[in-house]
């Protein structure tokens, strides 16, 4: 047992470990302990909070240990919830792993429900990171049923802080560096957004022992996951869209519809095309590897032929996602599909508006204002609305549990936001079969990119 008495402190995201000296500290190698030589103390990231304590413990080192705010909290559910079977598995995975780590759980499969019974389980103050305004007020609806608490809100001109909070990611991000200590308990949801390097914060400067990461696609394509299972300690479970198709989600069909283009389009299309792959190949630029975009986008920008390249890229993307036969195959499936429930989802938001206008649909775009998106989305659920469009920002996290048939006009290669939209239709109910339907402008780049998104195995049997 060493003799001084160390002190914890939490300050502005980092642990200040007062009175451990330089001796102490090379023979007990504390994680993540480094000597500040501007406050002539030893520093952590809040992060290795956890591991520090129980280094310490270990070692039987006396310690005061200011840098928590929390304590243990009961936090009853107003009535017992029975778990499904996949849902006692993932919760006995993450308490077997420590009360810490990342569940994959396909969309529609109930990762919040799972989120309430480990917060009951665990009893302390918690703080749920969301990254949208429409997911926020999701998760509040879900723990006002299910805890006699009120319930905190961070984001969307809210600004309330209680033993239950949820916030967006960029509010916590905000608040981290003096609420980072507050919370034993941090559940990310969608948290394949939480390694980028806006986000990562949020997760470093939060001291919480206890960790949960939800998420139908952890896979990034820049390779970050890894950080995301360190910070939040470790990948506990994956269950898989087909595990459970035909039970908890509802089963589903995937047919792709090519659509050919105009002469008028192929002509410039086939020109634009050529343009934009001679300057690739003249610059030696794979487009395939991790900086590729980048490379492309620098190199485009030095000479008057890269600037003519990158127009010619913007215009056969634009002509391959929005080409004209694609709203007569849309026009066509509304009619086969009367009296379903249908999401519309496009790469950009000026197909999506193009769309709204042709054939007089709602349109949600990151440019819908909240009460109108709410009113959309409440009277697409009510049934009164059968159709909407969208770019992007029914990707992922909004419930619409109604819908039965998703159309992708058009997006990127992504596998998760193709998993995600696929996810949106899956959500079960009596009698449902859910249908995704992609239109692909046939022999273009967009062929390709549709190849690469499928690459999932909620796709394997559609291949």
């Amino acid at each position: 047992m060493l003799g001084n008495m160390t002190e914890l402190q939490f300050d502005k995201g980092t642990l200040i470990l007062h009175r451990l000296t330089q001796e102490e500290q090379q023979t007990l190698q504390l994680a993540g302990v480094q000597w500040d030589q501007r406050t002539q103390t030893h520093r952590a990231p809040a992060w290795y909070y956890r591991e520090i304590i129980l280094q310490l413990r270990q070692n039987e080192v006396a310690h005061e240990d200011h840098a928590k705010s929390f304590e243990p909290v009961a936090l009853p559910l107003k009535k017992p919830i029975t778990p499904r079977p996949f849902q006692a598995k993932a919760r006995d995975a993450w308490i077997e792993n420590g009360k810490q780590g990342v569940v994959v759980l396909p969309t529609g499969a109930g990762k919040t429900v799972l989120a309430v019974l480990l917060i009951s389980l665990t009893e302390r103050p918690t703080l749920i990171h969301v990254p949208t305004i429409d997911l926020m007020h999701q998760w509040i609806d879900v723990l006002s049923a299910h805890f006699d608490e009120p319930i905190g809100a961070l984001g969307g001109g809210s600004h309330e802080i209680e033993r239950l909070t949820v916030s967006t990611y960029d509010s916590a991000l905000i608040h981290a560096t003096h609420k980072g200590n507050a919370f034993g308990f941090v559940i990310y949801d969608e948290c394949h957004h939480l390694p980028s390097e806006q986000y990562q914060f949020t997760a470093l400067a939060t001291l919480a022992p206890f960790r949960l990461g939800l998420t139908a696609t952890p896979e990034r394509a820049d390779g970050r996951e890894a950080q995301l299972y360190e910070w939040l300690g470790g990948l506990c479970l994956t269950i898989h869209i087909d595990e459970l198709e035909g039970n908890t989600l509802a089963p589903y069909d995937v047919e792709t519809i090519e659509i050919d283009l105009t002469d008028e389009e192929r002509a410039i299309y086939d020109e634009t095309r050529a343009n934009y792959i001679d300057f690739l190949r003249s610059e030696h630029i794979n487009m395939s590897s991790p900086r590729g975009w980048q490379t492309f986008i620098y190199r485009s920008s030095l000479t008057p032929e890269g600037r003519q390249a990158f127009q010619a890229y913007l215009t056969q993307k634009r002509l391959s996602q929005a080409a004209a036969g694609k709203e007569e195959a849309i026009w066509n499936l509304l009619q086969q599909h009367r009296g379903d429930l249908i999401l519309i989802f496009t790469q950009d938001n000026d197909m999506a508006y193009r769309l709204g206008r042709r054939f007089l649909l709602p349109v949600l775009t990151h440019q819908t204002k909240v009460k109108e998106r709410k009113a959309f989305l409440d009277a697409f659920r009510a049934g009164d609305y059968r159709i909407l469009v969208t770019s992007k920002v029914l990707n992922e996290g909004v419930d619409v549990p109604e819908a039965n048939v998703a159309i992708v006009v058009s997006g990127s290669g992504s596998i998760r936001e193709h998993v995600q939209r696929l996810g949106r239709v899956l959500r079960a109910r009596p009698g449902k079969r859910a249908t995704l339907y992609e239109l692909i402008a046939r022999d273009t780049g967009e062929y390709y990119i549709n190849e690469r998104r499928r690459q999932h195995r909620a796709y394997e049997r559609f291949s």
